[in-house]
């Protein structure tokens, strides 16, 4: 029984074919139950509840606070389950304003943080795939672009040895914005790790995004988020 589980994971991504190591070892059933190739290993990789297929929703500016029996809100809403969140308030920029001016409201930017850490033994992954293989794992995001910031998203993508903590190589993303040339869409960010070296057994995803508060809260959505292992190299 366990020959015709690998027989079929080796049939269904051609394992044998592209060089994968399949020792007898494994257990090829839960291999094939858990299918780790070709899939996004991320859980709620949409929590705003957008495509990036579609234009992103546009806010309407009104320019008048919520009303006094409502709280001023702070936070994003969406869905962020199977994310771990946290916010971190900035201090106000009061560079370039003279000395004696009175100033009515300043803008409060927060950065929100979502992450996620990927087990790949347990999506079902095996030491020697990981170590000996390498194989290429893709990494996706979306985010929105907004004149909020200059600077509205960070991403950083950690590759984790057994321990989950020593890091064996990381890509760290901080695009900036062009503030003059503005179209409100997605903007892509990607980036493919091979040859990583042996070890890798956990990935360490985390995405910050910009908000806004000034009357009125503006933030910065993300979208598609994925985590992808290939069978295939780029050649």
């Amino acid at each position: 029984m366990a020959a015709e589980w690998k027989q079929k994971c080796d049939s269904e991504w051609a394992l044998g074919a592209n060089g994968v190591p399949m020792p007898d070892g494994v257990d090829w059933k839960y291999v094939c139950e858990k299918k780790p190739f070709e899939r996004n290993l991320l859980q709620n990789p949409s929590p705003y509840g957008v495509s990036h297929k579609t234009p992103p929703p546009e806010h309407p500016v009104t320019g008048v606070p919520p009303p006094s029996h409502q709280p001023p809100r702070f936070e994003p809403e969406g869905h962020f389950s199977g994310w771990s969140t946290s916010t971190e308030v900035l201090p106000y920029d009061t560079s370039g304003i003279p000395p004696g001016v009175v100033i009515c409201h300043l803008p409060q930017h927060r950065w929100f943080s979502l992450e996620q850490r990927v087990d790949l033994k347990a999506e079902g992954l095996w030491d020697q795939v990981l170590d000996e293989f390498q194989p290429e794992i893709v990494i996706e995001d979306w985010y929105e672009e907004s004149q909020l910031h200059k600077y509205i998203y960070v991403l950083e993508v950690k590759l984790l040895g057994a321990d989950g903590k020593t890091v064996i190589k990381e890509h760290t993303c901080s695009p900036e914005e062009d503030l003059e040339c503005y179209s409100h869409t997605w903007k892509k960010v990607s980036h493919v790790f091979s040859n990583y070296g042996p070890g890798v057994r956990y990935i360490h995803f985390l995405h910050k995004l910009k908000n806004k508060f000034m009357i009125e809260f503006f933030n910065t959505k993300v979208t598609d988020s994925s985590i992808v292992i290939k069978v295939t190299k780029s050649v």
